[in-house]
């Protein structure tokens, strides 16, 4: 998961019909979650993740929404060991007719601070994340364009609200009112139209999710009580308050869990800390879930080699440049430096989810997913390029774990050992990347993704209509009506052909090449249990007991 501003854009005028089926990943590991009476000791929780903001419009990356997720409320959420959403602070929600979503709230609903939540409240959250995307207000870090299907929202009474679509029936609009795009927020609290700062928001006390937020660092330390007031779907929190330390160091998270500084580690270790604390079996416990996080390459069409916007701009040459890029890589090299922690990835939506091809495996490389140098020459002199090309590629150094540096280390390796290329390589906190990213500041950037929710088109609704998140000025209109068809595709065959359809038309574009699948892992100490990893791909401390 991370930022961007466009997700269907254009979708107005390709209207589809229909009702899809929910196509989910399924799946999850760890205990069944405690129902019973809250512990009374404290869980200390680390992580590497870092967080850009609290205000649930001003963020879309793993790291705030693993806080957002504890604190607020959705009118859809996904219970335990599942990947299909429920109501949650909605009683129900329906389709009155092809393009208007109906959700009645449940009734006498407060926010922690005795402020109401009801109708009112759910249409100023959804009208705000619209204003401040479309003014770009989120500076470019806001989850808005999940609700490029949203044309308005309207009150009907106090706990009743509808959702006007642009496409008809569409059948991933209950998944999104459970994505980083959904948390109700307080109208009392947060600005219309600009971000609310993390300390007003804290101060305010304005949530309504299992937890309320106790004391707050910004990416030191969150301390989270458990809110009595809690009516979602989920359990009530089965601890008392979880304390949530960040780390800057991978090795000083490992060993803080190893030693029992900590309770618990999530988010992330390197692969090699994760291989040892599994020989640990006396001290901690180590657990995987589904994973549907991905590791891929972007090219910004505008500044990269041959790009529209250098100084000799040529569209064969550039997709010449990315296809020799995608022949030389190596991914089961790449998959052994994580050991097996992440699998090669040859299309855009990961294995596991109905619609996944491996597109990119047959077109690019030896055919069979390992590189072929031969290859990657024979694109590059058919398109008239002889020299060596140079590559300015940017990678992450502190929010895609800690082996971001190694990853692209090798990919610069394998680059350069092809003779084809010269790579200047640099690594840039998160802080900076996630503002230069997003407007043209890297001609090839390293991206992860963490799903909104378990179903194919959340893998390329926000990534392609006219360069998606990733605002790489890639545009190709046939993919676009593609994903408006897929959307309210009511065939679940259909949807699955035009799902593949669209990873056939991106593979051969190339504006991004997927490289790398990976899984969810916590480890605890012997004295936690609980943990809970699923396909929801939401991480809920509720569920921990020591």
């Amino acid at each position: 998961m991370t930022s961007f501003t466009k997700r269907r854009a254009g979708l107005i005028a390709l209207a589809a019909t229909a009702v899809a089926g929910s196509l989910v990943l399924a799946g999850c590991s760890g205990s069944s979650p405690s129902t019973g009476s809250t512990g009374g000791a404290t869980i200390t929780l680390g992580t590497t993740d870092s967080i850009v903001a609290l205000d649930p419009a001003g963020s879309y990356d793993n790291g705030s929404f693993a806080v957002q997720t504890q604190v607020f409320g959705f009118l859809f959420d996904t219970p335990y060991n599942s990947p299909d959403v429920k109501p949650s602070l909605a009683e129900s929600g329906s389709f009155i007719n092809p393009t208007t979503f109906e959700v009645k709230l449940k009734p006498n609903l407060t926010f922690a601070n005795g402020d109401p939540l009801n109708a009112a409240s759910v249409k100023f959250t959804f009208d705000r994340q619209q204003a401040i995307g479309a003014s770009g207000a989120d500076g470019g870090n806001g989850p808005s364009s999940l609700l490029a299907n949203l044309d308005k929202t309207t009150v009907v009474d106090d706990t009743t609200v509808d959702f006007h679509l642009k496409v008809a029936n569409d059948q991933t609009f209950e998944q999104v009112l459970s994505s980083p795009v959904g948390p109700i927020v307080d109208q009392k609290v947060f600005s219309p139209t600009a971000l609310t700062t993390d300390d007003a928001i804290v101060a305010a006390n304005a949530f309504e999710g299992q937890y309320t937020i106790k004391s707050y660092k910004v990416n030191q330390l969150v301390d989270y009580v458990k809110n009595a007031g809690y009516v979602g779907v989920l359990p009530p929190a089965a601890n008392a308050e979880v304390v949530v330390k960040y780390y800057k160091n991978s090795s000083n998270l490992k060993l803080d869990v190893e030693s029992g500084n900590i309770d618990a580690a999530y988010r992330s270790l390197s692969a090699q800390d994760i291989a040892d604390l599994k020989t640990a079996t006396d001290k901690v416990t180590v657990t995987t879930g589904p994973g549907g996080e991905i590791r891929y390459l972007v090219f910004n069409f505008k500044t990269q080699p041959f790009g529209t916007g250098t100084s000799t701009p040529d569209p064969a040459k550039a997709l010449a440049v990315r296809q020799a890029v995608a022949d030389v890589i190596n991914r089961q090299a790449l998959s052994d430096l994580y050991k097996g922690t992440y699998t090669p990835l040859y299309s855009y939506v990961p294995n596991g989810l109905t619609g996944a091809n491996t597109a990119l495996k047959s077109l690019y490389g030896d055919g069979n997913g390992g590189p072929s140098l031969d290859k990657a020459k024979a694109v590059l002199t058919a398109a008239g390029i002889t020299s060596p090309v140079a590559l300015d590629i940017t990678y992450n150094s502190d929010h895609y774990g800690p082996q971001s540096g190694d990853e692209y280390g090798l990919l610069k390796s394998q680059l350069e050992a092809s003779g084809l290329f010269t790579v200047n390589l640099n690594g840039v906190e998160n802080v900076t990347f996630s503002k230069q990213a997003p407007n043209d500041g890297y001609p090839l950037f390293q991206r992860g993704w963490f799903p909104d929710y378990s179903d194919a088109d959340n893998y390329l609704a926000p990534f392609f209509p006219q360069g998606g998140f990733l605002h790489n000025h890639y545009d190709n209109p046939a993919v676009d009506k593609l994903i408006s068809q897929e959307t309210g595709e009511t065939d679940a065959a259909k949807r699955a052909a035009e799902i593949g359809q669209i990873q056939d038309l991106v593979a051969k574009d190339l504006d991004t090449i997927p490289l790398l699948q990976g899984a969810q892992v916590i480890v605890t100490g012997k004295s936690v249990t609980g943990a809970v990893l699923d396909a929801s791909f939401k991480f809920r401390y509720a569920t921990l007991t020591k």
